[in-house]
């Protein structure tokens, strides 16, 4: 009787605390204000880029995204702004030399400055926080169904990344809690060995 006396305190000591804690995460699902009058320079519209944009601004950053393609920037920018987030977007193609500094520029005169860069491809740090993306990986993992079958099985995993799996991490970095972590690369490879 004493025993099951001590049992049952202890499931309803487990019950409080596995509802406080759902509490907590709850309130903190619900923070979106990790990266409030942050600007970020996004320079993608698809897949991670994509998402990586849409969960800054989720978080409180204004985001300007781009593409080489006017369609692209008008459906991104129409996308997340139709979720209430600050969003806006222009045409930019790297190998014009004339397009990267219009980009910049729009960012800087909609919103002031920029304090986030997120590239996939090297670029010189001269923002706040740089994020380099790297996605040939991703791009090519999508060939088809039976391809990714067989990687899954060789990896040991159970499923392949998404593009969210990405935007999280990212956020997290380009946020103040991550303020006295530098210099770091963090691989978002779902346990799959990695090697620099």
């Amino acid at each position: 009787m004493q025993k099951a006396g001590l049992l049952g305190h202890c499931v309803r000591a487990w019950k409080s605390v596995r509802m406080a804690s759902s509490r907590m995460t709850s309130s903190r699902m619900t923070r979106r204000d990790l990266l409030a009058n942050k600007v970020s320079l996004s320079l993608s519209t698809h897949r991670i880029g994509f998402a990586i944009a849409r969960r800054l601004a989720q978080d409180g950053a204004h985001v300007v995204v781009n593409s080489w393609k006017q369609q692209n920037v008008d459906q991104a920018v129409a996308t997340l702004q139709g979720e209430g987030l600050s969003m806006t977007g222009t045409v930019c193609h790297v190998g014009k030399i004339e397009d990267p500094e219009r980009l910049v520029a729009t960012a800087v005169k909609l919103h002031g400055g920029i304090d986030i860069l997120v590239s996939n491809a090297a670029v010189s740090p001269v923002f706040g926080s740089l994020m380099d993306i790297t996605k040939e990986v991703w791009d090519k993992l999508w060939i088809d169904k039976e391809k990714e079958e067989r990687m899954k099985e060789t990896l040991q995993i159970r499923r392949l990344g998404e593009p969210e799996d990405y935007a999280g991490i990212l956020s997290f970095l380009c946020s103040e809690d991550a303020s006295y972590i530098t210099g770091e690369t963090v691989v978002v490879g779902g346990g799959t060995p990695s090697r620099l």
